[in-house]
Parts: C-alpha cells; structure tokens; sequence
C-alpha cells in the first residue's frame, strides 16, 4: 500500500514540475504596452465615431430612418422615408418576370410581368385580365384590359368573379389572343382564376385544374378561402 502511494506522490510531483516549465515559458506582457494601450483607451473620443444610421421596414410596410441626434447618448430620432402601403407585409422589390402558360392562350403572371413591355411583347399577349388591387394598366393602347379589383381575403367570394372572367377569356381566344391573367404576386387570386377558368369551361375536377396550374407557375397558393370554395364548386 505504500508503494501505491509513493507511485502516485512521483507522478503528481512529475506534473507540477512539468506544469510550472509550462508556464516559465510563457512571455511576459511588457507593462509599456499595456500602460500605453490604457491611454489610448482614456483619451479616445467619443466625437471620432462614425455617426452610424439604422433603416428600418416594419412589417405594415412603413420605412423609417433611425439615428442618435448627437453621438451614442444623444436623443433617438426617427423618420418615416415613405408611406407605408399598410399591405401586412415587407415589400419585395425583385422583380418577377415568371410566367406560366396554362394554356397557349391563357398565361399567368404576376404584376412585374404585367407591367412589362417586353415580357409581354415576348409570349404575344394580346388581352390582359388585371384581377388585383389597386394595380394600374400601362399599357391601355396596345392591349386590351379588364380589370375586377379583388380582395386576397378568405371570405371573398372568388368564384362569384368565374363567369365573368371566363368570358373575357372566351372571347380573346376566338380572337385568336392571348390572354395574361394577374394579381399581384401571381399566387392566390390569378391562379384561383385560371383553376376555376379550366373546372367551368373543360370540366376539370378541382385537384387536375389545380394540377395544371400548378405545373405551369410552381409558386401558386390560393388563400385557404380561395382554395375551399374552388374545392366545393360545381359549375
């Protein structure tokens, strides 16, 4: 037993001494550096920081500036750039020139596409149904516009609006047209149009019209409202 213990005494013996070689190696801090680093330290001021300013979107749209008057303890100031829209959501300035052919008469897009001359130009549309909200037509001269403002809202009756976008539709097509269907983002309210478009004018059930569409432009989504009631529609 001790032996055992005279074994261990040796080791940890060995250790400390090992352990203080260690630490003799380590090179001193020299007191100048550090004596000069504190006066650095006192005698920076406050003036030489770069005023710094904070832009900020909140999530109803609104764009403020934020800032300090006078330097970090100064009086917080905040500036609205810009009306916000009061959308509910933070607005999205990449442009989305995406357009998805359902049919080669019937194109869906949101209002990027819309509001471009040469994407329109490009898939030769002709008439353009603008089922947004408060979205103006450029280009009244050389296309034919309707326009039916409304609401991405679960409980807007979207189907109410089938028949008579349907018809337009109808009539560019025996004119040999081409019509672009539109929204806003080209998500909920266009694509519920052109689902509904195809159930009433070739009797396509909900999931194959909803199939198709969605083939056409991937990034459909039909508010919950939109998508119930297109589920319950018998034309």
């Amino acid at each position: 037993m001790l032996a055992v213990v005279s074994k261990c005494t040796k080791r940890l013996s060995s250790s400390c001494v090992t352990s203080c070689k260690s630490t003799d190696n380590l090179t001193p801090v020299n007191p100048g550096v550090m004596h000069s680093l504190a006066q650095e330290i006192q005698g920076f001021s406050k003036n030489r920081l770069k005023k710094q300013c904070t832009h900020v979107t909140t999530v109803t749209g609104r764009k403020l500036l934020e800032r300090r008057a006078d330097g970090e303890e100064g009086e917080e100031q905040v500036e609205e750039l810009e009306e916000g829209s009061g959308c509910g959501f933070v607005e999205d300035k990449s442009l989305d020139l995406q357009v998805g052919v359902v049919r080669p008469f019937l194109l869906l897009a949101s209002q990027d596409a819309a509001h471009d001359i040469d994407t329109l130009q490009r898939y030769k549309v002709s008439h353009v149904l603008n089922v947004a909200y408060g979205v103006t037509n450029l280009f009244p001269d050389q296309l034919v516009y309707k326009t039916l403002q409304i609401l991405d809202l679960p409980d807007t009756d979207i189907t109410s609006y089938l028949g008579e976008c349907s018809s337009f539709i109808d009539q560019a097509r025996k004119q040999g047209g081409v019509v672009l269907v539109h929204c806003n983002a080209g998500v909920s309210r266009s694509s519920s149009i052109a689902i509904g478009y195809l159930m009433l004018t070739e009797g396509l059930s909900f999931d194959d019209a909803y199939s198709q569409v969605k083939l056409a432009r991937p990034s459909i989504h039909p508010n919950p409202g939109f998508y119930q009631q297109l589920q319950s529609y018998k034309p």
